[in-house]
């Protein structure tokens, strides 16, 4: 099952995992709350990649559940509190094997819509 962001004025599916990664490498930087996150993730990309809340904070409860990711309550400047969360050593083992395994799959896919001429 994948999630939806939004791309530039539509919506897609993206394969399953890849949020976690996006959140993961964005939480390497340093702790942020949940629309902070994807404020990062929307600026790294240009606004390419708009991550809505409906996907963003299950994905945060997932990888906090997961160990991945740990959460506090800290006083925003309005007063309100907010949900800061940050990388723990089991994301970012999580995050290098995610990158490693993400850059496995562009090589191939790439192979298929870019093939290198057959000599014979």
């Amino acid at each position: 099952m994948g999630y939806i962001v939004r791309m530039k004025r539509s919506r897609i599916e993206f394969v399953q995992g890849t949020l976690d990664m996006l959140i993961l490498r964005t939480l390497a930087h340093g702790p942020l709350h949940g629309y902070g996150i994807a404020q990062a993730i929307g600026r790294t990309t240009d606004s390419a990649i708009q991550v809505e809340a409906g996907s963003l904070y299950p994905a945060l409860q997932r990888l906090e559940l997961q160990g991945l990711l740990t959460a506090q309550w800290e006083a925003a400047r309005s007063g309100r509190r907010t949900r800061i969360y940050q990388l723990t050593p089991a994301g970012e083992k999580r995050l290098q094997a995610e990158v490693s395994r993400w850059e496995q799959f562009v090589g191939a896919v790439a192979l298929v819509l870019y093939p290198k001429p057959v000599t014979e």
